[in-house]
């Protein structure tokens, strides 16, 4: 783990791998707002700034002529670019005019018609999951169950042996957790994430499928083939943005279930409530935190804001501001008025959240069907990931043995 300096003003020079704010940055954030911080600044690693409201928030999303999405790490990384010195380029990654056209291309892919089409292979998963620890009693659900489900999805829509799952993980835990504090590790990993679907994209030149890869190389971009570097980007973004944010989902809505009980209870008597205490779990459990790059000199509030410098678009912290969302630290599974950001705003809002949605759906339901009573062992034993995505990597929980199903 690596080493920090202590954090003495947290308006002033934050940081966001400090591991008592992976744990509950909400405090922090809730700290700033009070003391009437708008925007937190750093200059570790390079100046970033960090809003704590809604407001802030939602302007700087919207604000593509003052803030690219160039780079969207929380930390400064290197570009990735191909053999022709093309920059690899998601959705996610990209300003106008690519964006909207790219984004487009992907959207059919991910609409609410076509994700149900994955809806049945998600649950006989997930059953098979809870299977393999049923009989034990007890499981480390972060690990055994939230982080085995997206990857498994995801290489189906890759068309991809779902074997890969536990090398995905790794990957994405390499490139995007550990990565971002250690640049051998993410270099290490994001050459075997470039090289895997370089293979990839020429095995299905010559045998296309009904896969995601296989439709973007037979689709066309603005009258002609799509661009490879875009293929090789959005592809990659399957893997590293549909792995980590649903497996943390997953993970901190069961870990509220598990410290809950009354909150489990009413789910499994009222199993029809479940959407709306899915969108609850997003809003109060935000897994992502994105970052923008100012084009040129601006302001925040009362920060002035040079050109290249970075700031943090921190949906978790949004998503618990008093001044939209009454009560915003209390889990309320039946709340009505619920207008989170946590698949973001503005133009980049998550083109996959009718699939993460769905992913957890599925996930709690069938969790709650076949283990209805289930609690954690120990506090002190959940752990943390935090930075671009926050959630549980560590969450055991004990349950009635089980052998009838």
């Amino acid at each position: 783990m690596a080493k920090f300096e202590p954090v003495q003003d947290w308006a002033e020079d934050f940081e966001i791998f400090d591991p008592e704010f992976v744990r509950d940055p909400y405090a922090v954030w809730s700290d700033l707002r009070e003391g009437g911080c708008p925007f937190a600044r750093t200059e570790r690693r390079e100046v970033t700034y960090m809003p704590t409201t809604y407001e802030g928030v939602r302007s700087i999303a919207a604000d593509t002529d003052t803030w690219s999405s160039f780079s969207i790490t929380v930390t400064p990384v290197p570009q990735s670019y191909d053999a022709n010195g093309d920059r690899i380029r998601s959705i996610i990654a990209s300003d106008e005019p690519d964006h909207t056209p790219e984004r487009r291309l992907m959207l059919p892919f991910f609409s609410p018609k076509a994700v149900e089409k994955y809806r049945e292979h998600t649950q006989e998963l997930c059953r098979q999951l809870i299977r393999e620890f049923i009989e034990d009693g007890h499981a480390d659900i972060a690990e055994q169950y939230a982080r085995q489900i997206p990857p498994r999805i995801i290489a189906a829509i890759l068309g991809i042996e779902p074997e890969m799952a536990g090398e995905f993980t790794t990957w994405v835990q390499g490139a995007l957790e550990l990565g971002l504090q250690d640049e051998e590790i993410r270099e290490h990993y994001a050459s075997i994430i470039r090289k895997f679907f370089l293979e990839q994209i020429a095995y299905r030149q010559e045998n296309p499928g009904d896969d995601l890869i296989s439709f973007l190389l037979d689709a066309e971009l603005d009258g002609g083939p799509v661009p490879m570097p875009v293929i090789r980007g959005n592809v990659g973004l399957m893997l590293i943005a549909g792995i980590d944010t649903t497996w943390s989902s997953i993970g901190s809505a069961l870990l509220h279930l598990a410290t809950h009980p009354e909150d489990r209870q009413r789910l499994v008597d009222e199993p029809d409530l479940i959407s709306t205490a899915i969108e609850e779990f997003l809003r109060a459990f935000s897994p992502v935190t994105m970052a923008r790059v100012a084009k040129h000199d601006t302001m925040l509030g009362d920060r002035e804001v040079k050109a290249g410098e970075r700031v943090m678009l921190t949906f978790p912290a949004a998503n618990r501001d008093p001044a939209v969302f009454e009560n915003p630290d209390e889990i309320i599974i039946d709340r009505q008025h619920n207008r989170h950001i946590a698949f973001g705003s503005g133009i980049h809002r998550c083109a996959g959240s009718n699939l993460a949605r769905m992913e957890m759906q599925v996930a709690i339901e069938e969790f709650l069907r076949m283990i209805p009573e289930f609690t954690l062992d120990d506090p002190e034993s959940v752990t943390w990931a935090g930075g671009q995505v926050r959630g549980p990597r560590n969450l055991p929980v004990t349950f009635p043995v089980r052998r009838d199903i």
